[in-house]
Parts: C-alpha cells; structure tokens; sequence
C-alpha cells in the first residue's frame, strides 16, 4: 500500500508521550543502577535539552522542566556530598541526595502516567 502525502507522520519516530517515558526511565536505569550507567542519566538530560523547545505550551514541558532541576539538583547535593565526605558525613547526605533523586524521578513519572503535571516544590 502506497501512503499518500497527507498521510500523519505518526509513526515516524517516538510521541512526546512516549519520549518523557523513556526520560525517566534512561534516568532511573542510571541511578538505580549505582553509576554504572551513568551515561543513561546524561543522555536523558541531554534529550530533555533537546525536546524542551518542542513541548512548550503542553503538559509534558512541566515534566522536562522537572528532570532537568532534578539532574541539576541532585548533581550539586551530590557534589557536596563528596565534598563532606571528607569530614565522613558525606555518605549520609550522598544516601538522602539519592533517596531524593529516586522520589522526584518516582513522583514524576507517576504523575506522567496518570496525565499530570509533577508539582512544584520537594
């Protein structure tokens, strides 16, 4: 069957539905897989970049904008960290820095599957 030109290019690649799903899955493979790969985190963060422009103005651009200051949040409470580390408090905070990362990643991508925006805020 020959598809004409008017045809919706649907299937030509991934919905922005489809894309924030698999945002918060590269993100929750990298950090629940203790850094092994990492490079899953960067790569989600680096496709919300992408996709912000093109998910302004819907509902997902509240999700972008989540797994964005997720990254950045927890990469500084991270850094600081091990930072603190030094003084052997740094293993406590780096645990809460992670156990905070896995509740934003958890609480928006719930959100995203029941249709929501991921609220401000903790």
């Amino acid at each position: 069957m020959i598809q004409g030109d008017d045809t919706p290019d649907m299937d030509k690649g991934l919905n922005q539905r489809q894309l924030v799903h698999l945002m918060y899955a590269l993100f929750a493979v990298g950090i629940l897989s203790a850094g092994i790969f990492g490079a899953a985190v960067l790569a989600a963060v680096v496709l919300a970049y992408l996709k912000r422009g093109d998910m302004v103005g819907t509902v997902y651009a509240g999700h972008i904008d989540w797994i964005i200051r997720t990254f950045w949040w927890g990469l500084l409470w991270l850094a600081l960290s091990a930072l603190a580390s030094l003084i052997f408090v740094g293993f406590v905070t780096g645990l809460v820095a992670v156990i905070w990362i896995i509740y934003r990643i958890a609480k928006g991508w719930l959100a995203h599957w029941a249709g929501e925006t991921p609220l401000p805020g903790l």
